[in-house]
């Protein structure tokens, strides 16, 4: 690679990493739940950061789906293929999928919105390193701000 094209994709780099650091620690956190096996945990989902993944989240609850994802990353690649099973893929779009495949709820049926791939992305990062402490069966409310 020549220095004309090393430098500025250096740069580039660099103020990735700088942002997802901004962004991880001004991020919302997740209450921990308390010892009883019955309690959600509330998810402040930051609808400024990600709105587009914000609406489709609501609108699903709106129309019937659950606002509770029971954590169950194991079955999230199956949950993920029944989800978007029949539903094409759209140029310049991800197909965003509520409740989430790492939803026991997720799966066939999931509400699918095609999302820009910054907004979604950046959704299921955001979510994926709030719950990262979180063991398998946790519920979790997402709530809205």
């Amino acid at each position: 690679m020549n220095k004309q094209k090393f430098i500025p994709s250096l740069i580039i780099v660099i103020l990735l990493a700088l942002a997802a650091y901004w962004f991880e620690e001004s991020g919302q956190s997740v209450r921990a739940p308390s010892t009883g096996g019955s309690e959600v945990v509330q998810l402040v989902f930051p609808s400024d950061r990600y709105p587009e993944t914000a609406e489709h989240i609501q609108d699903a609850i709106r129309n019937g789906e659950s606002a509770i994802c029971t954590i169950n990353r194991g079955d999230a690649e199956e949950n993920r293929k029944e989800s978007l099973k029949g539903v094409p893929t759209k140029k310049g779009y991800d197909r965003d999928e509520w409740p989430m495949a790492m939803c026991e709820e997720g799966g066939a049926g999931a509400d699918i919105e095609y999302i820009t791939p910054a907004d979604n992305r950046g959704a299921g990062s955001w979510v994926g390193n709030q719950l990262e402490g979180y063991a398998d069966g946790t519920r979790v409310e997402f709530m809205f701000k």
